[in-house]
């Protein structure tokens, strides 16, 4: 089955991972699913701060994200929760800190209908 990524670009609301001098209020994040491996996941990839910082990667449920675009879901290290009506607000918690960031509802749904319809395509044998 087919890996499904999507490049979407976030607001940082809080500053743990601002570029310094970077983008300015928004950053490029990368969200993977690979029904392949634990089809109940997916990945959202954050960059850095500063200049040869590492990409921080956070997996969770697939079904926390979708929860959370209609109310407040999780407990752990990912947290989200609409923002009004178009806004989608992720929290990431790490030993790095606490990453606060904004995402347009849309992308997140587009991911999340991609992510469904390749996990209802048969397995090739």
């Amino acid at each position: 089955m087919p890996v499904v990524e999507e490049y979407a670009r976030v607001h940082v609301l809080t500053d743990a991972d601002a570029p310094d001098g970077g983008d300015g209020p928004t950053v490029p994040v990368v969200l993977r699913y690979d029904p392949g491996g634990d089809p109940r996941a997916v990945r959202i990839a954050l960059p850095g701060r500063g200049p040869g910082a590492r990409v921080r990667e956070f997996v969770f449920a697939r079904e926390l994200l979708e929860r959370g675009l209609r109310g407040p879901a999780g407990t752990g290290e990912v947290r989200v929760w609409p923002c009004g009506r178009v806004q989608t607000v992720v929290e990431f918690h790490s030993a790095h800190g606490c990453s606060v960031v904004q995402f347009d509802a849309k992308a997140l749904v587009r991911f999340l209908e991609r992510t469904y319809a390749v996990a209802a395509q048969p397995v090739a044998r």
